[in-house]
């Protein structure tokens, strides 16, 4: 018993003393990594500029990156699109999707709510950007305007709440700048690993490799469900004149 009791930390020594004399053996050409090479692409003039390897969804002139279905109005004009409101605060509300569909991706986004404040709350320059089609990012006017919190601007919508609240007064432009992990699901339609998503407000941070719970439920509780890899992002239009620019994505 008293050998074995001596033993160990001697062998613990000679591991350790092995491990230092292997270190002192090394160059600094052991540890340095060639290939890959990282792709050199065009980072762009600033931050929101679009890099070369970013694919333009908005760049101010049209909307033919997507499909627009009946029921809604979105109004090219002065390098913005703004979503034609209507006179009572839809209770459904009309979400327009890119043509081509996304995984993982960074996504660049411009957004302004209307200058004139019309409303309260929820009511108040309403819209959403929407991943894999059902995953929501709030947009919403939240300057000087309380509303539950997973329900607010840069909130995962009735799920996460964002660390603060980084919004300009209404008629400024607002940046989204947001990393999405999309979900991973089985053969068999288990979930493997759910969604994740970072999100800059505006440059601050405020979801931080946040989880997501499932897709957007008005009333009740988020349940995955399986489906593609790949699926459409999109923008949703909530009676509200809500205006975009400069929205590109790259993916991951």
């Amino acid at each position: 018993m008293k050998k074995t009791i001596f033993l160990l930390p001697l062998l613990a020594f000679c591991g350790l003393f092995y491990c230092i004399s292997a270190q002192d053996e090394m160059k600094p050409e052991d540890t340095e990594v060639w290939e890959p090479e990282p792709v050199k692409i065009d980072p762009g003039e600033s931050a929101a500029s679009p890099p070369s390897d970013a694919i333009i969804l908005f760049n101010g002139q049209d909307m033919s990156a997507f499909n627009i279905p009946e029921g809604t109005e979105w109004v090219v004009g002065n390098g913005m699109v703004t979503i034609s409101p209507s006179e009572e605060k839809r209770e459904t509300p009309v979400v327009i999707t890119t043509k081509q569909e996304f995984g993982d991706i960074q996504l660049h986004v411009e957004w302004r709510s209307p200058a004139e404040v019309r409303g309260e709350g929820q009511r108040r320059g309403n819209s959403g950007i929407f991943l894999q089609q059902r995953y929501e990012i709030q947009v919403l006017d939240n300057y000087n305007n309380r509303t539950y919190s997973n329900g607010q601007a840069a909130s995962v919508y009735k799920q996460q709440i964002p660390l603060v609240n980084a919004c300009r007064p209404p008629g400024e432009w607002q940046t989204y700048g947001i990393i999405y992990t999309a979900p991973r699901f089985t053969e068999a339609g288990e979930l493997e690993s759910p969604a994740y998503v970072t999100v800059m407000h505006n440059g601050v941070l405020v979801q931080n490799h946040t989880e997501i719970l499932g897709p957007i439920k008005f009333i009740g509780y988020p349940e995955y469900e399986p489906h593609p890899l790949k699926q459409p992002l999109g923008l949703q239009d909530h009676g509200d004149a809500v205006s975009y620019r400069n929205i590109w994505v790259r993916e991951l």
